[in-house]
């Protein structure tokens, strides 16, 4: 193009000068932005080509109505089982806490602080509040840190994903509800449904801190029907193949500083990071 033009202002009289001969601009290497790096899968279940299933167990802040059944009953029939609770549950029942993290047969999830939807707080600083202060909780109580989290109420979204990433978790949905909190719930309607709609790699969620739901009263024949259809119950991190987080002694304090994290704008860069998946 150069040659062309130059010909181009001769043939006009023109006074044509050489090309200026200008350097490339030295290119910087971009390293990769480490953003979608905190972004963890949502994992609604195992690998499908496995008779296992995960029982879950949520202990809600309502402390005060904690079904010990559930867990005798768990520990009787030699059922592992992940527990996924919020740091006020474990503030105010610290004893059953610890004793449900020396149950060697359970694995203790982060089911956040005080149960809020969690989507719906404006601040990252919240957030990570929620999720930080529980992990406080339980580790400093037990020795333990969770792994995982379970969301309020099954509520999550790109951001959420990103800032539980961000905390060190991995967000674990289910991919069957018992229907315990229903309030048309009964024993033999949770045995039938849980035993009808159960699929090898399936992650089960029913609750802990509730003593009028039927759990209790339904979970021996749940237990027992799955065995006798092959499954294998396990805890979550059983059941995706995970080595158990290790037990340490010394305090943590990993409380959240009150400014947000990460600019609003590396949002943008996890739309389609973050899906919901069913482990292969």
């Amino acid at each position: 193009m150069v040659v062309m033009l130059a010909g181009l202002a001769s043939a006009c009289g023109a006074v044509v000068l050489p090309p200026e001969v200008v350097p490339a601009p030295k290119q910087e290497k971009v390293e990769p932005q480490p953003v979608a790096s905190f972004v963890t899968p949502v994992v609604h279940s195992g690998p499908r080509d496995e008779m296992r299933i995960a029982l879950t167990f949520d202990a809600c802040p309502t402390a005060s109505a904690y079904d010990e059944r559930i867990t005798k009953t768990l520990t009787e029939t030699k059922t592992p089982a992940t527990l996924f609770l919020s740091g006020s549950w474990v503030k105010h029942r610290p004893q059953s806490a610890l004793e449900l993290a020396n149950n060697p047969l359970f694995e203790l999830g982060n089911h956040s602080y005080t149960h809020k939807h969690m989507p719906q707080l404006k601040k990252d600083g919240d957030v990570l509040d929620e999720l930080l202060r529980t992990q406080e909780e339980i580790y400093n109580l037990t020795g333990r840190i969770p792994a995982y989290f379970r969301p309020p109420f099954g509520e999550f979204d790109t951001r959420l994903a990103y800032l539980v990433g961000k905390a060190g978790l991995t967000t674990i949905e289910f991919d069957l509800a018992s229907g315990d909190p229903d309030e048309h719930a009964t024993k033999q309607k949770l045995v039938n449904w849980v035993l009808k709609q159960a699929r090898p790699g399936g992650i089960v969620v029913m609750h802990i801190n509730h003593r009028q739901f039927p759990t209790a009263e339904a979970l021996p024949e749940i237990i027992q029907g799955l065995r006798k259809r092959g499954y294998e119950l396990v805890t979550v991190g059983q059941l995706l193949n995970e080595r158990p987080p290790p037990l340490c002694s010394d305090p943590l304090r990993v409380s959240p500083p009150a400014a947000p994290v990460a600019p609003a704008v590396a949002l943008s860069a996890l739309e389609g990071a973050v899906s919901s998946i069913s482990v292969p």
